[in-house]
């Protein structure tokens, strides 16, 4: 028994590597890396006052690359050398395209755009007003558009850059009770996929890579009012971790898809499970979070 095992276990080591080989291959447009020097890289990251992002800037300021910071709130500490923050509201097209003028005369052209920024609530469709959803789909999705209008030019005139867009695990299934934050993680998704295909078709600029990033439930101020029981700390990422993964990924200077914690790969291929196998995963989902609630 044992000695039949050994070849198909070696069997499926080698399609898991080959499938990973040609995934990097081809979502980075079979090109190979451009020189980054990350002292003199220009990252601008929205949402990098707290959580996920305040840990990205951390990590890339103490290696010496310059990171703007777009946020509302400021950072907790605002002294740490190579960080630069700008108060500025990312739901709206006007702000982002006066700040992105001001970024570009005082510091020069960014080479890497990070959509982390992101916000939403636990209210149901009909309990939601107009303004709430609106402001969720103006941060989660429609500022990643602004923002890359505003820098992706100049990556692609030097053939150098990369865009990581932060997207949920929620991009693949949805739960009642955070049906807005879904609906705009699921076009992150598109987003992503779509600048990607632009970018190699149509402006010819192969290595300016694209990632996306789907963590799982993260501890993070925005997850705050779900992850008040033990059961739920416990299946936190923290942000510390998807940061760790966020910035191995620029580093390496690949483009692909994260998804962490890497063993729930299999909930990215559920839009091809059969549709009663789908609701039993929904329900399952919306019924724990309901209960978490009450």
């Amino acid at each position: 028994m044992l000695r039949n095992g050994v070849p198909f276990l070696w069997g499926v080591g080698i399609l898991y590597q080959t499938n990973k080989w040609l995934s990097r291959c081809y979502l980075n447009a079979l090109t190979g890396n451009s020189a980054w020097d990350w002292k003199k890289e220009i990252v601008i990251l929205t949402g990098g006052s707290s959580g996920i992002g305040a840990a990205v800037a951390s990590r890339l300021a103490k290696n010496g690359t310059k990171v703007i910071i777009l946020d509302i709130q400021p950072p907790l500490d605002e002294t740490v050398a190579n960080v630069f923050f700008y108060a500025t509201d990312i739901s709206s097209s006007t702000a982002i395209e006066q700040v992105a003028e001001d970024i570009r005369r005082q510091h020069g052209d960014p080479s890497v755009l990070i959509n982390n920024a992101g916000t939403g609530n636990s209210k149901l469709i009909m309990d939601q007003s107009a303004a709430e959803t609106e402001r969720i789909f103006n941060i989660n999705i429609l500022a990643h558009f602004h923002l890359v209008r505003q820098f992706l030019p100049a990556m692609v005139k030097q053939n150098h850059g990369h865009v990581v867009t932060v997207a949920s695990m929620a991009s693949f299934v949805t739960q009642g009770k955070n049906v807005s934050y879904a609906c705009t993680k699921a076009a992150a998704l598109a987003f992503h996929e779509g600048l990607g295909q632009e970018i190699k078709h149509r402006y010819h600029a192969p290595k300016v890579r694209t990632t996306i990033v789907h963590p799982t439930l993260t501890r993070t101020p925005l997850v705050e009012h779900v992850t008040r029981d033990s059961q739920s700390r416990s299946f936190c990422l923290e942000p510390e971790t998807v940061a760790d993964a966020i910035v191995e990924q620029l580093y390496s200077g690949q483009g692909g898809q994260l998804i962490l914690p890497a063993r729930f790969s299999l909930i990215t291929g559920i839009r091809g499970f059969p549709s009663w196998l789908q609701e039993l995963i929904r329900d399952a989902l919306t019924s724990s979070r309901q209960s978490k609630a009450s």
